[in-house]
């Protein structure tokens, strides 16, 4: 597997979403943190909507008992789903490439968030739409880079999540 592909071409349909997403020149902490916005943003605005279309089954049932649970949401699981997330968006970008990679990445994603609570694919799609752009974009800098990127969105999504909860508990 190439580590440093060519920079992949983006389809037309997703050039509307901000440019800085897809290219490796923004320092990597300015782009982890701005990316993170492009996802949280949109994310709130969709669970906002999802609660009130269906306020009972929108957000899945989710108890903080100690610090473990919380590694576990904010650490363990954002660098579990971003390993797990390579091989079909690699194989996705491969065949289709890099619009129905990403595309096809994050519905897959959100179809397995809605096993726990079935309108919750309709708010993590989002994210995973732009952790799967993040991941094609910075794989040109080397994979381990890559990773590096999605799991610190990811770790920072999931992060204000559980800081919500233990404010709201």
């Amino acid at each position: 597997m190439d580590d440093n592909p060519a920079p992949p071409r983006w389809p037309g349909y997703l050039t509307w979403l901000p440019r800085f997403l897809f290219d490796t020149d923004t320092v990597l902490e300015r782009y982890i943190g701005k990316a993170w916005l492009v996802a949280l943003v949109p994310s709130m605005a969709l669970s906002a909507l999802v609660s009130q279309v269906t306020p009972q089954s929108s957000h899945p049932s989710i108890h903080l008992v100690g610090l473990v649970d919380v590694l576990l949401i904010v650490v363990a699981s954002p660098i579990l789903e971003t390993l797990l997330m390579i091989p079909p968006l690699l194989g996705l970008d491969r065949l289709f490439g890099p619009g129905v990679a990403v595309l096809g990445s994050a519905l897959l994603w959100g179809a397995a968030h809605s096993w726990s609570a079935p309108a919750w694919g309709l708010i993590v799609w989002w994210p995973f739409l732009i952790l799967s752009i993040a991941m094609l974009t910075w794989r040109r800098a080397g994979l381990g880079r890559a990773i590096l990127v999605v799991f610190a969105i990811h770790a920072l999504q999931n992060g204000l999540g559980v800081l919500t909860l233990l404010w709201v508990e």
